[in-house]
């Protein structure tokens, strides 16, 4: 199959993006990695960086470097839309010196790219018959898709690390109390929560390991938890939290406030999935009609007709 004609069948062009998704579904998982092990040892060398960042030294290079460069020339990190991308970034688990940068060169390469690309695709491959004001009407809407794009695919990624950590967050709690009443300090219980509920949720073990690294570096320990509850964004993280500075500066009992709040989280989880269970049946009501009663229909007409048609 030519490359003309993939670009403008629509059949063969569908085709092509479904073997390839399938093929990839397929071989992916293959080819994955130990994620736990590699995301931990980048968490536990990540407190050296935080250090670094802090102080204002920031090691970029190429690309990341000139787009660094000319956001603290031309102040593009607050014109842009989006102030709060940064913070963002974090509760999407992506870090570093170069991960806002990266973000925003994507950004401007989608609106810079995408245009252009379009207005060749409608003029020359397919040679669209449309006034020249639809074509570029066209470009600006392909431009306008590669400026949001990085956005939507962010915030899908901070939506499912989300619920991510909500699914594993009652068994660290679980996990931290035992800790706790054990005898562990704080800083030991999140170090030995982090190892376990690794196997359950990688982002839940990572949030931790890198607030244990903050607490041996930061000036006030109250802000590695403000930390943890704004890169991970979550309600219930923040009850935890606010029971955390209590005991750091009251020096209130932790065991009793995470026993409760260890409970409230399993009743929240079994709510939600009780909840996920009773909006099935209307969920199931209309591929019931499409797939399901046509089928039947035919398994139980079809006899009759066979006879009627046949006689």
């Amino acid at each position: 199959m030519s490359l003309a004609r993939l670009a403008t069948d629509p059949i063969a062009l569908l085709s092509f993006i479904s073997v390839s998704s399938a093929a990839i579904a397929v071989f992916l998982p293959q080819l994955g990695k130990d994620r736990l092990s590699t995301r931990l040892a980048q968490v536990a060398g990540e407190a050296e960086t935080n250090r670094r960042h802090r102080d204002g030294n920031r090691d970029l290079h190429g690309l990341a470097a000139l787009f660094d460069a000319l956001a603290n020339r031309f102040d593009i990190l607050r014109r842009l839309p989006g102030g709060e991308a940064a913070h963002r970034l974090q509760m999407a688990g992506l870090r570093g010196p170069s991960a806002l940068t990266t973000y925003l060169s994507l950004r401007i390469v989608g609106v810079l790219a995408l245009g252009p690309i379009c207005f060749f695709y409608l003029r020359f491959v397919i040679e669209l018959d449309q006034p020249l004001p639809v074509l570029l009407l066209a470009s600006l809407a392909g431009s306008l898709f590669g400026f949001f794009l990085p956005a939507v695919l962010l915030k899908n990624r901070i939506i499912k690390r989300q619920q991510a950590i909500q699914r594993a967050w009652p068994n660290a709690l679980d996990l931290m109390l035992i800790c706790v009443e054990s005898g562990m300090g704080i800083d030991q219980a999140l170090r030995k929560v982090a190892d376990e509920i690794g196997l359950d949720s990688v982002d839940l073990a990572e949030e931790l390991m890198l607030t244990v690294s903050e607490l041996s570096y930061l000036p006030d320990r109250r802000m590695a938890y403000e930390n943890l509850a704004a890169r991970t964004g979550l309600d219930t993280v923040k009850a935890v939290i606010a029971s955390l500075k209590q005991a750091e500066r009251h020096g209130t009992s932790l065991g009793a406030s995470l026993r409760v709040l260890s409970q409230e989280n399993r009743d929240m989880r079994l709510q939600a999935a009780e909840k996920k269970a009773a909006s099935l049946p209307p969920k199931l009501t209309v591929p019931m009609i499409l797939f399901f009663l046509p089928v039947l229909f035919a398994v139980i007409i079809a006899p009759a007709l066979m006879q009627v048609f046949g006689s």
